[in-house]
């Protein structure tokens, strides 16, 4: 489901919100991703693939506090993530250690995209230039990250079983986008 690009005309009202939400977006995604190492420390692929992950969206996390004090916005409070909270519901818990880690890197691969195609539209659409390369730069990391969560996932179970997975994410997160509305001072 793609999101309205008329979102960037409201999200750039509230801009300060949209920084701090991605600062903590970076956060939690560096976080997420040394989870993952812990988890599955005895898959060398999983380690050595995420490991440049966890230092790129540390420094994600430090370029956008950066931008928050230039703006002399505080970073404040960390704020519930509804959209990747309701996403983390649709894992399946199965019994195949595996099959668990590629839910998990789908979820992944899901929000990356999800970013991704947000940064796109802010990097074409917000009226504050500086913004523009800086979102832009954001949409081509997040890009990567998502084709690297689905080729990840593709190592450790069949590409239909991934594709037909991967179908079913998308058609929750429709409903999740569809019941949280869009909203002006989150990045997802």
């Amino acid at each position: 489901m793609a999101t309205d690009p008329r979102w960037v005309n409201i999200a750039e009202k509230s801009i300060g919100d949209i920084l701090i939400d991605h600062a903590f977006c970076e956060q939690k995604a560096a976080t997420f991703c040394i989870s993952l190492i812990v988890q599955y420390s005895d898959h060398p692929e999983i380690v050595e693939a995420l490991s440049p992950i966890v230092s790129e969206e540390w420094g994600h996390f430090r370029k956008v506090l950066k931008e928050l004090k230039l703006r002399r916005i505080p970073l404040g409070k960390q704020r519930k993530d509804e959209y990747v909270n309701l996403l983390m519901l649709e894992e399946r818990k199965l019994s195949e250690r595996n099959s668990r880690m590629v839910e998990k890197l789908l979820i992944c691969a899901l929000i990356e995209a999800r970013s991704c195609e947000r940064f796109r539209l802010l990097s074409l659409h917000i009226s504050d230039e500086s913004l523009r390369d800086f979102y832009h730069d954001f949409m081509v990391s997040e890009a990567g990250h998502y084709r690297l969560f689905m080729e990840l996932a593709e190592k450790f179970m069949p590409k239909e079983y991934v594709r037909v997975r991967w179908e079913e994410f998308l058609v929750a997160e429709e409903k999740i986008l569809n019941t949280i509305g869009l909203r002006a001072d989150r990045i997802h």
